[in-house]
């Protein structure tokens, strides 16, 4: 696996603006912290994984690096780009190069597709976008993809809503894979499967990755997935990253004390055998008026022993890749 980054994320911030409706103009009242400050590298042909509860701001930050929603602040570099420049130089040609090389599967494959639209114009459509295909080779090119993502030729006449659920996440990948990219991202792709689907989707995006050495942000909360799929994991908490390793290493040793708790959370296929469920105390704060420290700091085991009241702890390289931002657990 090549150690050049393909994506580059540096001190990515995303808030949300609260406003109340006055007489005249609307007024901000507050901010929603969706994304503060996380940064990372994503390698070619690698698989990087963003795990953490829903709403700690995984999509959030995912629809930003594609500007789906601009950022607040930070930079995004794509394959030595950047990206914030590129769109604000509204340069439609520049824009639509870059989009196709980075494409997105979205979570929910029944609210993604088009239901007027049969799976042909699915997936012909980012053809004509993009013009990367000549229009008398453009059904040759639908058919290749479906063979691709495990359907038939007679799937291109139907509607989305003739497929079952795993079905139409295929279509989904075929319709992203059209334009052939090189960072794909995919928000839960399989979270609205069942098991057996699930796993089948899965293999998909390894087998497509081996063949088109394809790099992947592979977003979920479904931590025995990202196990599977993932080569290293960020663990996101409000916000901010708590917690980043090679995969292996984070579920064999994890160190930060919410990282504990969640991987502890992980069913076992065995009535009889015993685990440790780690139950965290409180609730998740506000997004909206999160923890001046450290935000995990009022459910943490460490908080009496180490003062995160005030100040937030930066990621510490503890070897090995291994980083974890967490004086209490990296001490201990």
């Amino acid at each position: 696996m090549s150690t050049s980054p393909v994506l580059e994320v540096k001190n990515l911030v995303k808030h949300f603006p609260i406003t109340s409706r006055g007489i005249i103009l609307n007024k901000q009242v507050g901010v929603v912290h969706a994304v503060d400050g996380i940064s990372f590298s994503v390698n070619k042909g690698e698989t990087f994984g963003l795990v953490g509860e829903s709403g700690c701001g995984k999509t959030s930050a995912a629809r930003a690096i594609l500007y789906l929603e601009p950022p607040t602040s930070g930079e995004i570099y794509f394959e030595g780009k950047n990206v914030g420049e590129v769109f604000q130089s509204k340069n439609k040609e520049a824009i639509l190069a870059l989009r196709q090389k980075m494409q997105y599967v979205f979570q929910n494959p029944y609210a993604s597709l088009d239901p007027r639209m049969t799976v042909a114009d699915i997936i012909i459509e980012p053809l004509v976008i993009h013009g990367n295909v000549p229009k008398n080779q453009r059904h040759d090119r639908l058919y290749e993809l479906l063979n691709l993502v495990g359907l038939e030729e007679y799937h291109a006449e139907r509607y989305p809503h003739e497929f079952s659920g795993g079905q139409r996440q295929r279509i989904c990948i075929a319709r992203a894979l059209a334009v052939e990219p090189d960072l794909l991202i995919a928000d839960e792709p399989v979270a609205s499967l069942d098991v057996s689907v699930r796993a089948q989707i899965l293999n998909l995006l390894q087998e497509l990755q081996q063949k088109f050495k394809i790099t992947y942000l592979y977003i979920s909360h479904d931590l025995s997935t990202v196990r599977h799929i993932c080569h290293r994991v960020a663990v996101m908490y409000l916000g901010k990253f708590v917690e980043i390793a090679e995969t292996d290493d984070l579920f064999e040793s994890p160190m930060h004390p919410y990282t504990q708790a969640l991987l502890s959370s992980i069913p076992i296929p065995d009535p009889d055998a015993r685990t440790r469920r780690i139950m965290l105390p409180g609730e998740v704060p506000s997004p909206i008026n999160p923890p001046s420290g450290c935000r995990f700091e009022p459910r943490c085991i460490f908080n009496k022993e180490h003062k995160c009241v005030h100040t937030s702890p930066e990621l510490i390289d503890v070897g090995g890749g291994h980083f974890v931002a967490c004086g209490g657990s990296a001490k201990s």
